[in-house]
């Protein structure tokens, strides 16, 4: 008989980069790093990278973390508790700590790998996985695992095909046409076009697949370097460019589709427009990202809540949700809830309207509120007969209206306002 080849996930760990804080989230990300963000109604940003990976087989993982990582910790602490290190499974959650030095924090991203090279070497793999904990998409990373060995390769980007007029938000991959990198350039105001289309580029998803000797001997040599700038994308890739063989694996290669003609989703919600829209595109009648999707699930912490309840039928007094998604634990108190997506434990009370809300975990909309393209952060105690979303100039006096006319509203926000009204 003949066994089928060993999964090289196995023999794999992924490192997780996610210490970063998403500033251009704004005051989402003042107490919280962008990987903790709440996305999908229940779960994490980082729980998208870490459920590939669990997914594609890979069973050690370590988390590099840096900006005000208590939620993040916390979340990962609660929801991937589960891994058992007697069945040779790790989830390393490592902090900024000063191992190198006394005065070095993370520098970089490959800086935060260089500083755990001990605790890598400990996991006793052969290939590394470098991931961004902050980017929303399903992909196996086996199939980018088997390409890299295939190939040879000393380095191997993942990478989306996006519009060449786009690539200047990217760092940019040139190729020939056999997939080997011939040029990284970091956000070109003339972006490479690919081999068989002049309209459109690959563009670097910042995953990277390395053997771990190789990468450990890259890492040192890039810390001895005074120049460096200690990162992936900006020193060690195009290094690898110019003396190795670096080759682009195309993310429509392996990205998991909940159909054959599904299109390959992958988003950054680092902008308050992305993250609205990317959460309310959820509520659509087939969301181009699956989260029921059983043969690839994302995990994430469960909280503990009794089902969502909807109360009062009356004339403009009736709890009902039309086209939304309506997380365990709230309360929909004859309010009227369409094309919302509202997080574990909201509460909302009689007489209000949410019109394409993104409501977080515990907020709570009093009484003849109407938000209309609202985001409301974790907590908030929206006031009785607030009314956001129709007026920009009005809401830009409290609140923070995106450029796409977003309004994003934290408790501070809210404090302040009344204070100025009292």
């Amino acid at each position: 008989m003949t066994l089928p080849p060993a999964r090289l996930t196995a023999r794999s760990m992924a490192f997780v980069l996610a210490g970063g804080r998403g500033s251009r989230l704004h005051e989402l990300t003042d107490n919280r790093a962008k990987p903790a963000v709440y996305f999908g109604g229940k779960t994490r940003i980082i729980d998208f990278a870490l459920s590939n990976a669990l997914n594609s087989g890979i069973r050690k993982m370590a988390i590099a973390t840096q900006y005000k990582a208590h939620s993040l910790i916390r979340h990962c602490q609660r929801g991937w508790n589960f891994f058992r290190p007697e069945r040779n499974e790790y989830l390393d959650i490592l902090p900024a700590s000063q191992r190198v030095s006394e005065t070095h924090w993370y520098q970089g991203t490959a800086d935060a790998v260089f500083q755990n090279s001990d605790i890598v070497d400990s996991y006793d793999i052969d290939y590394v996985i470098v991931l961004a904990g902050d980017h929303i998409y399903k992909m196996d990373y086996e199939a980018m695992l088997r390409q890299h060995v295939e190939t040879g390769a000393d380095v191997t980007v993942g990478c989306l095909t996006v519009p060449r007029a786009e690539g200047f938000a990217f760092g940019i991959l040139a190729v020939d046409q056999a997939g080997r990198i011939t040029d990284f350039v970091e956000k070109p105001s003339q972006p490479p076009a690919t081999p068989e289309n002049p309209e459109l580029a690959l563009a670097s998803m910042g995953i990277y697949v390395f053997d771990w000797q190789f990468l450990r001997r890259l890492l040192h040599e890039d810390a001895a370097n005074p120049a460096s700038g200690r990162d992936f994308g900006g020193d060690l890739i195009p290094a690898v460019v110019r003396g190795g063989k670096a080759m682009a694996h195309r993310f429509e290669q392996s990205c998991v589709r909940h159909r054959p003609d599904a299109p390959a989703y992958w988003r950054d919600v680092g902008t308050l427009d992305a993250f609205w829209q990317a959460n309310i595109d959820l509520t659509d009648f087939d969301p181009e990202l699956d989260l029921w999707d059983r043969n690839w699930p994302i995990w994430t912490y469960s909280e503990v809540a009794p089902p969502a309840k909807f109360i009062h039928d009356e004339e403009n007094r009736r709890g009902l949700a039309v086209s939304s998604m309506v997380a365990g634990g709230c309360i929909i108190s004859g309010t009227e809830v369409r094309n919302s997506l509202l997080f574990t434990g909201v509460h909302s009370n009689s007489w209000s309207v949410l019109d394409h809300v993104v409501a977080l975990p515990q907020a709570v909309i009093g009484r003849h509120a109407r938000l209309t393209k609202v985001v409301l952060d974790r907590g908030v105690v929206v006031p009785a007969g607030l009314v956001a979303g129709e007026d920009p100039v009005e809401d830009r006096r409290w609140f923070r209206v995106s450029e796409q006319g977003v309004t994003l509203i934290t408790q501070p926000m809210l404090e302040r306002r009344a204070e100025a009204l009292a």
